[in-house]
């Protein structure tokens, strides 16, 4: 990869990461009204604050981050949605939930570092998901160029 490429990379890396900071804020008070505030048990919990996540994430990700990988129509974006979801979110819901049952279940650390540091794993996973699956364009083929 030339410098050129590697710089879009990093652009849209960054693009990821700031979208994902905000999605973790999300994902955590989420979580932290659920499973403290309401009682609830810190899996079904994490799994709904997840979600809460995802869905913030992907309106964000369409709109900015492969901003310049667009699709055509509602169901097009509706397809993405799903496929955001099937990859994104269940690489997040089953690591995040395999990740918070060794940390807390087992090793007995507090709920919300252990969730945070789910989140840190599961991102770099999600990023390739996302750049290679989710928002190519409708050949497979992936755009040279990340815009404003």
């Amino acid at each position: 990869m030339d410098w050129k490429g590697g710089k879009k990379v990093l652009l849209r890396w960054m693009r990821f990461n700031s979208v994902g900071v905000i999605g973790a804020v999300i994902h955590l008070s989420s979580l932290a009204v659920l499973a403290h505030g309401l009682g609830m048990n810190y899996l079904p919990a994490t799994a709904l604050a997840i979600d809460a996540a995802v869905l913030h994430n992907f309106i964000w990700h369409q709109n900015w981050t492969w901003k310049d990988r667009p699709v055509a129509t509602l169901r097009e974006v509706g397809k993405r949605l799903v496929t955001f979801h099937m990859s994104n979110g269940l690489t997040s819901v089953v690591g995040n939930l395999l990740i918070m049952k060794l940390l807390v279940g087992y090793l007995h650390m507090p709920v919300l570092p252990a969730s945070g540091t789910a989140i840190l794993i599961c991102a770099l996973v999600n990023f390739l998901l996302s750049d290679r699956i989710v928002f190519r364009n409708e050949l497979g083929k992936i755009p040279d160029r990340v815009t404003d």
